[in-house]
C-alpha cells in the first residue's frame, strides 16, 4: 500500500468516526469479502431514496432489491450504517440499538399492538424527551416517554422548552425530577442562549441524539438554535389551543457545530410500545421497590390486603395518579408479552402439525 493510499484510508476512517462509527460496526466488516463495498450512514429517508454520507460527502441512494424483499432483513432508517455498492445500499449493518414504538394507529387496537413496529432511528447515544411548559406539560406523558425509551435500552434526557412563558419554570423541574428519578432535566428558554451550554456534553463529536415529543413543543426550534441558523422549518403557536403546531415531516440526521448529530423526529401523537424489556421497572423504581414488600407475590396493587404500594399511596409516599399510570402501562406491556408468546406457541403447533401430516403421507406411500 502506498503512502497516499494509507493517508486516504486514515482520512476516510476519521470521517466515519465523526459520524459515529465504532468498533461495533468495524467488526462486521471482517465478515464482508467484497472490498468494493463502502460504509456509509443513512442521514435521511425519503419516499423512494435514502440520503447517505461517509462523513466527507453525501449522495442519494436506492435500496438493493434483495434487501428490500428480504423479510428477515432490516429496512434502513435514519442513523443506520449501511454498505454501499456505488449508490445502492447492499446491506444494513447490525444496529447497536434502535428507538421504536408500536406503529401509529395501534395503541387502542390490542390485536395489532404486537404485530407492527415503527423504528424511528438507529444507533443512538441519547434521547431528548422534549416537553413544552405550555399546555403540553404533562407528567403522565413524560412517564410514558421514559418507559418507551427505557424499553429500548436507551439513555433519556428531559428538555423543558418555553421556560420564558412560564411564571415558575423551576417548579416544573422539581415536578419532573420527582417522576424521572436520576434523569437529567434541562430548562430551555427562547430568550437565553446560555441554557444551551448545558446540552453540549450530549453533542460531542461522534455522538448521536434523537429528539422525541409532541408536535409543536419546540424540537425544530431547538435544533436551529443548536445549529446556529435555520435548518429546520418551524411554525408559530396556535392561538386556538395555545400550543405549537406540527412542522417536521421527515427524520434527518443533522450535524451540529459541537461535533455531534441530532435527529429531529416528527411529533408523536401515540406513544404505543413495541419493546417490552425492563422499561416499566426503570421508569417507576420506587413503585417496584414498594411492590417487593407486598404480602402476595402476584399482587395487582389494586385491592389486596397487605399491599405495600396501596399503603404507600395512603401514606402520600407515591401519588395515586402515578400508580394508576404505572398499572395501566404494566397491563399493556403484559398483554403484549402474552400475545407474543401465544403467537410463538401457535407457530410451533402449526409446524409440528405440518410435520405430522408429512409423516402420515409417507406411511401411506409405503
Amino acid at each position: 500500500m502506498s503512502i497516499n493510499q494509507s493517508a486516504n484510508e486514515n482520512a476516510s476512517m476519521r470521517h466515519l468516526f465523526g459520524l459515529g462509527w465504532t468498533p461495533h460496526f468495524q467488526a462486521q466488516l471482517e465478515h464482508v469479502s467484497n472490498e468494493c463495498f463502502t460504509p456509509a450512514r443513512v442521514v435521511g429517508v425519503r419516499k423512494n431514496s435514502f440520503r447517505t454520507s461517509d462523513g466527507n460527502r453525501e449522495w442519494l441512494a436506492t435500496l438493493a432489491g434483495r434487501v428490500r424483499h428480504d423479510a428477515g432483513g432490516m429496512f434502513p432508517v435514519t442513523g443506520d450504517w449501511v454498505l454501499m455498492a456505488d449508490t445502492v445500499i447492499s446491506r444494513v449493518l447490525v444496529r447497536k440499538n434502535a428507538l421504536s414504538r408500536g406503529a401509529s394507529g395501534t395503541r387502542n387496537k390490542q390485536d395489532e399492538r404486537s404485530k407492527k413496529e415503527q423504528v424511528f432511528a438507529a444507533n443512538l447515544d441519547t434521547i431528548f424527551i422534549v416537553c413544552g411548559l405550555d399546555q403540553d406539560f404533562n407528567l403522565r406523558r413524560i412517564e410514558r416517554y421514559l418507559t418507551l425509551v427505557y424499553n429500548c435500552d436507551l439513555n433519556p434526557v428531559i428538555i423543558l422548552t418555553k421556560a420564558d412563558i412560564h411564571q415558575d419554570p423551576e417548579s416544573c423541574v422539581g415536578e419532573v425530577e420527582a417522576v424521572a428519578m436520576g434523569v437529567p432535566v434541562h430548562l430551555v428558554s427562547a430568550s437565553d442562549d446560555a441554557c444551551l451550554a448545558s446540552l453540549e456534553p450530549y453533542l460531542s463529536p461522534g455522538r448521536t441524539t434523537a429528539m422525541v415529543g409532541s408536535s409543536g413543543v419546540g424540537k425544530s426550534t431547538l435544533v436551529n438554535r443548536l445549529y446556529g441558523e435555520i435548518v429546520q422549518f418551524t411554525r408559530s403557536i396556535s392561538t386556538h389551543v395555545g400550543k405549537g403546531r406540527h412542522a417536521t415531516t421527515t427524520r434527518d440526521l443533522i450535524m451540529v457545530p459541537q461535533g455531534g448529530m441530532v435527529i429531529d423526529n416528527p411529533g408523536i401523537r401515540e406513544i404505543a410500545f413495541w419493546e417490552i424489556d425492563g422499561g416499566i421497572e426503570a421508569a417507576f423504581p420506587e413503585i417496584e421497590k414498594f411492590a417487593l414488600g407486598c404480602r402476595f407475590a402476584n399482587c395487582s396493587h389494586t385491592h389486596e390486603p397487605g399491599c405495600r404500594v396501596l399503603e404507600a399511596v395512603a401514606e402520600s409516599k407515591i401519588p395515586r395518579n402515578r400508580v394508576g399510570n404505572y398499572l395501566k402501562m404494566k397491563r399493556e406491556l403484559e398483554y403484549m408479552s402474552n400475545r407474543r408468546h401465544k403467537s410463538a406457541d401457535r407457530v410451533e403447533k402449526e409446524r409440528w402439525k405440518e410435520v405430522a401430516l408429512k409423516i402420515k403421507a409417507m406411511k401411506k406411500r409405503r
